[in-house]
């Protein structure tokens, strides 16, 4: 119903306009008695078999949605009601910014992919801290933090302990993000000696804590193997918990889009289907480099649930959505964790 009836129709008109329309419309719908009980009846899945032990947390399921969808910390509740196991808020900046001009969300129907150059538009850190405060969690919250555009990379590492330390109490995990591509520079804080520093600095913190919070490290599909040795590297050195494979890619090989139309969109992130062999890839190879010691976090071209078995038996240990959410509907979660409860 939602590929055939209503995605056609969302499909008429601007992708950040819909995404804002049907956030405001979810959010109200929730607000009806019973509205989140009878969703959850059509798509939560409850079965000990989907259930995960990482980071010290237990996951009901192993799908969750990825960063980018809830940027403002408002709509986790409402993605919950949809038998996501987890959510993953973000990306945070110490300061709100308005990110990067308009339009900046594109759709490529043809290869089932967006590109986007939000650039971290979010209300700040405080904005969103009072979010999660007023709305108790109904589920496990990752917190995806980043730095202001503004602020130099020399500066980046306050903005991270700073969102790191307002975030701390609220949610369950966090990921650094240093693999956007959306801001200028902020690549630079993948060199290894400056990734060092910065994870350096938060496990400082992290570990003043009398409880310690797990720290993930996001990565762009762009790097090569040599560049995963040294993320390893940097994992095995700083003690942080994990990867998130992957980010957005700043390439465009293997699209079937007209290529007039990916040239007038320009700059941006590619996400959805021609991530997917780039990010099974990553995962094999962080899996076995590592033995299998470094849990990862799949995320990436996900639209059915072969897919997601598929990053599983990679060596991902949860998987995340989010343009196969756009594509597929709200139903995916539930047929891949239907899936999962059959092939595993």
């Amino acid at each position: 119903m939602y590929r055939r009836f209503l995605r056609p129709l969302l499909f008429l008109f601007p992708p950040e306009f819909i995404h804002r329309m049907v956030s405001i419309f979810l959010i109200n719908f929730f607000r009806i008695p019973f509205a989140s009980a009878v969703t959850q009846k059509l798509y939560k899945v409850n079965n000990p078999a989907l259930k995960r032990d990482l980071f010290g947390l237990r996951f009901p399921n192993p799908v969750g949605v990825a960063a980018g969808f809830d940027k403002h910390a408002r709509l986790y509740n409402t993605l919950a009601n949809f038998g996501f196991g987890f959510v993953e808020i973000g990306t945070v900046t110490p300061v709100g910014q308005n990110g990067n001009p308009q339009p900046r969300l594109f759709r490529l129907p043809k290869d089932k992919a967006l590109i986007n150059r939000m650039g971290f538009n979010n209300e700040g850190v405080e904005a969103f801290a009072k979010n999660l405060k007023k709305k108790h969690p109904k589920v496990i919250i990752g917190g995806n933090i980043g730095k202001n555009t503004a602020t130099p990379n020399e500066k980046a590492i306050h903005d991270y302990c700073h969102c790191f330390e307002v975030l701390f109490d609220l949610v369950d995990y966090f990921v650094i993000n240093v693999s956007c591509p959306n801001i200028k520079g902020l690549s630079g804080l993948q060199d290894k000696e400056n990734m060092l520093e910065l994870l350096k600095a938060i496990q400082k913190i992290n570990f003043s804590k009398p409880a310690q919070k797990p720290v993930l490290l996001k990565i762009s599909p762009d790097l090569n193997e040599p560049q995963l040795d040294d993320v390893l590297s940097i994992v095995q050195e700083t003690k942080i918990d994990g990867i998130v494979a992957t980010n957005t890619s700043s390439q465009r090989t293997g699209l079937v889009s007209d290529q007039a139309k990916i040239e007038k969109i320009g700059q941006g992130g590619l996400s959805g289907k021609p991530l997917q062999n780039k990010t099974i890839n990553s995962i094999e190879y962080i899996h076995k480099k590592s033995r299998g010691r470094v849990p990862i976090i799949g995320v990436g071209g996900i639209f059915t649930p072969e897919d997601a078995l598929k990053a599983l038996e990679a060596g991902a240990s949860l998987v995340q959505v989010y343009t196969g959410f756009i594509y597929e509907g709200p139903g995916i979660v539930n047929k891949i964790n239907k899936h999962l409860i059959r092939n595993t």
